[in-house]
C-alpha cells in the first residue's frame, strides 16, 4: 500500500536557511551575523529544526556545534535549492533595476530617428541584458499600442491631450523652415508664412496633425497654402527639399535628425509649437526598466540644441 505524504515533517525555509549557514560558518557567531540575526535565535533555529526532521544534527561540546553525518547528507541535498534561491534574488533585484527584461517601444518617424535612438544606445551599452524591440508608426498606431499593452513605451509629437493613454512632456519646441543655402530667405533671422507664400512648396498632408498646424499658421497670416507636393512624413519633407522641389515646414526632430546638405534651418513664424510627449499605459505602474529608458530619454533630448 502507497504512503502518504501526510507524515513528511513540515520543514520551514527559514530554518533551513539558518542550518545551510551555520553548516558554512566556523561558529554560531558568524553564522547570526552573515544572517543578521541574534546568536541565541540562530541556536534555536537548529534546535527547532532538528525538533521538525527528527534528526540530531549537530553534536553539541565546549560551546561548538559540530556537524553530524546526517547533517553533511542533508546539507548536500538542499545545498542546489539554495544556490537557486540567491540565482532568483539576483534575478529579482536586476529586475528591478532595470539591468534585464525585454523593452517594448513605438514610435512616430521624428522622434523614432532621432531621440529614441540616443536613449537607445544608452540603455543598452549600460544593461547588455536588456533585449528591446522597437517600431517606428504613424501616431495613431503608438497610441493603440501603448494602450493595449502591445508597447511600454510609445514617443510621438502630439498636440492634442489623449484621454486612452498617460501622456507625459518630453520637450517643448517649434516648427521650422528648410530653405536652400542660397536663397534670400537663407539670410533672415526667421522665415514667415508670408514669405513662403507664392513659393514652391513641399507640404505636409493636410489632415496629418502637423499638416493641420502649419495651414492655420498660413491662414493666420493671410498667406495661400498651396504646395506643389504633400507628403505624410517630414524627412520625406526633407528630402524633397533637398532635391530642389520646394521650400518646406517641419518639426525640428525631422530636421535635425540627419541635416541635409544644402538647406538651411529657420525659425518659422507664426510659430506653431509642437510637443515630444512619451505616452504610457494607464494603471500600470511603470518597471524600473521603463524608468531608466525615459531617464535616457530626457538626458538624450537634452543632448539637442533646438530653436
Amino acid at each position: 500500500m502507497m504512503e502518504h505524504d501526510t507524515d513528511l515533517p513540515d520543514i520551514s525555509l527559514r530554518l533551513l536557511e539558518i542550518f545551510v549557514e551555520m553548516m558554512r560558518a566556523p561558529t554560531t557567531i558568524k553564522a547570526a551575523d552573515a544572517l543578521h540575526i541574534s546568536q541565541p535565535a540562530v541556536s534555536s533555529g537548529i534546535r527547532q529544526l532538528e525538533a521538525q526532521v527528527g534528526i540530531t544534527l549537530f553534536e553539541r561540546s565546549s560551546r561548538r556545534l559540530t556537524p553530524t553525518a546526517e547533517a553533511w547528507q542533508l546539507y548536500e541535498e538542499i545545498r542546489p535549492i539554495f544556490t537557486m534561491v540567491r540565482g532568483i534574488s539576483r534575478r529579482t533585484r536586476d529586475i528591478r533595476l532595470g539591468l534585464v527584461g525585454r523593452l517594448r517601444i513605438m514610435a512616430t518617424p521624428p522622434l523614432g530617428y532621432s531621440t529614441a535612438p540616443r536613449a537607445l544606445q544608452k540603455l543598452l551599452n549600460d544593461r547588455p541584458g536588456v533585449s528591446v524591440s522597437f517600431d517606428v508608426r504613424r501616431l495613431d498606431e503608438v497610441i493603440d499600442a501603448v494602450q493595449s499593452g502591445a508597447a511600454d513605451i510609445g514617443l510621438a509629437i502630439a498636440q492634442h491631450r489623449m484621454e486612452t493613454v498617460n501622456v507625459s512632456l518630453l520637450h517643448r519646441s517649434q516648427m521650422v523652415a528648410l530653405v536652400p543655402e542660397e536663397s534670400p530667405l537663407a539670410r533672415q533671422p526667421s522665415v514667415s508664412a508670408s514669405d513662403l507664400s507664392g513659393q514652391p512648396l513641399v507640404g505636409l498632408e493636410r489632415d496629418s496633425n502637423l499638416g493641420l498646424l502649419v495651414r492655420k499658421a498660413f491662414d493666420q497670416a493671410g498667406a495661400e497654402y498651396l504646395p506643389h507636393v504633400e507628403v505624410r512624413y517630414c524627412q520625406t519633407a526633407a528630402m524633397l527639399a533637398a532635391h530642389k522641389l520646394g521650400v518646406t515646414v517641419v518639426d525640428p526632430w525631422s530636421a535635425r535628425t540627419a541635416p541635409v546638405p544644402g538647406l538651411v534651418e529657420r525659425p518659422f513664424t507664426p510659430v506653431c509649437e509642437v510637443r515630444a510627449v512619451m505616452l504610457t499605459r494607464r494603471g500600470v505602474p511603470h518597471s524600473g526598466l521603463v524608468r531608466t529608458f525615459i531617464t535616457n530619454l530626457r538626458a538624450a533630448q537634452d543632448e539637442v540644441a533646438f530653436v
